[in-house]
C-alpha cells in the first residue's frame, strides 16, 4: 500500500508505441498543455489506467491519438522520467515509468485526437530524427529504437 500523495509531486505509469514502416517512425506533436515543450514530437501513447495493464494502454492510446489501430508485438524498453515540470500553479516534482512497446499498425485511418494533449500524428523519416525537435524527455529513447543516434 502506498502512501496519501504528497502536493506538488505526480507518480505516473505510462505505455508508449514504437511504430515504423517504410522509412518512418509514427510520432505525435505535444499540445499545448506544456508550453516549454509544445510543438515537440513525442511516440504516441500515455498514463495507464487503474487496473489497466501497460500493453492494453499501448493500444487504446494509439486508437484515441492517432486513429490507427494496433497489435503489440513485444516490449522493447522500460525507462524513468524524473524532471520538476513548472505550472502556473507551482512546480511539479514529476515522475513517470514508462514501457515502450513495438507494435504493428492493422488498420484504422492517421487522424488528430478530438481535444487531445497530443496533435498531428505523422509518419516522420527515420533518418530525419537527428534534425527533429523531439520531446527532451524521450528524444534518446527514439533515436535508440530508431537506430539513429544522429552521430
Amino acid at each position: 500500500m502506498t502512501a496519501d500523495p504528497v502536493p506538488g509531486r505526480v507518480q505516473r505509469i505510462a505505455a508508449y508505441a514504437h511504430a515504423e514502416r517504410d522509412g518512418a517512425v509514427l510520432l505525435v506533436r505535444v499540445g499545448g498543455t506544456l508550453p516549454d515543450e509544445a510543438g515537440t514530437w513525442m511516440l504516441p501513447g500515455g498514463g495507464v489506467e487503474h487496473g489497466e495493464h501497460p500493453a492494453q494502454a499501448v493500444v487504446r492510446e494509439v486508437a484515441e491519438e492517432t486513429g490507427l489501430d494496433v497489435t503489440v508485438e513485444g516490449l522493447t524498453t522500460v525507462g524513468s522520467d524524473h524532471r520538476t515540470i513548472p505550472f502556473p500553479s507551482g512546480p511539479v516534482d514529476f515522475h513517470c515509468v514508462y514501457f515502450v512497446y513495438r507494435v504493428r499498425v492493422t488498420g484504422g485511418t492517421l487522424r488528430d485526437e478530438p481535444d487531445g494533449t497530443t496533435r498531428s500524428p505523422s509518419w516522420l523519416p527515420i533518418a530525419a530524427m537527428a534534425t527533429t525537435p523531439l520531446l527532451p524527455s524521450m528524444a534518446d529513447t527514439i533515436r535508440r529504437l530508431t537506430g539513429h543516434t544522429g552521430k
